[in-house]
């Protein structure tokens, strides 16, 4: 990290993670050109979970590159009075794999739904019933984050 005194702990960086409205995965599609695409993700631990179609770009890229990279923003502010903005950041490396087990599956949704939609959980149920079997989800081992800020 160039700026030294903008980088925060691995604490700090989670805290990130775990609040960012929505990610930026990056991936190295199957012509081998990057690729950058908003993903929703919730964390458990060292793995970061996120869900998409079963087949399209994204489910081809990281079945072909499974080493991914994920950008989260925290808070931003700009500043009206300077040519700056205040920020919070994190970047995350890690080995993508799809989740196949249906019990792990469901409870990555879970954990998605219960932090992106936490009001419409009554209808889970019924939504996972429908759309399970259709549904891809991916888990990403972290093998790397790094946490940034600007007050």
């Amino acid at each position: 990290m160039r700026r030294k005194d903008r980088e925060r702990d691995r604490e700090f960086a989670f805290m990130v993670v775990d609040k960012c409205e929505y990610a930026v995965l990056s991936v190295i599609d199957t012509e081998g050109k990057p690729y950058g695409v908003p993903i929703s993700i919730a964390r458990q631990g060292e793995v970061i979970y996120f869900h998409c179609a079963k087949e399209g770009k994204k489910a081809d890229a990281v079945r072909k590159h499974r080493e991914v990279c994920i950008s989260c923003v925290g808070d931003t502010k700009r500043e009206e009075d300077k040519f700056t903005t205040k920020y919070e950041s994190a970047i995350l490396f890690g080995t993508a794999e799809e989740v196949t087990q249906e019990e792990e599956k469901i409870m990555a949704l879970r954990l998605l739904c219960e932090r992106h939609t936490p009001t419409n959980m009554g209808n889970f149920d019924k939504a996972v019933e429908q759309s399970l079997a259709r549904t891809a989800v991916w888990k990403i081992q972290i093998n790397g984050i790094t946490g940034k800020c600007k007050e």
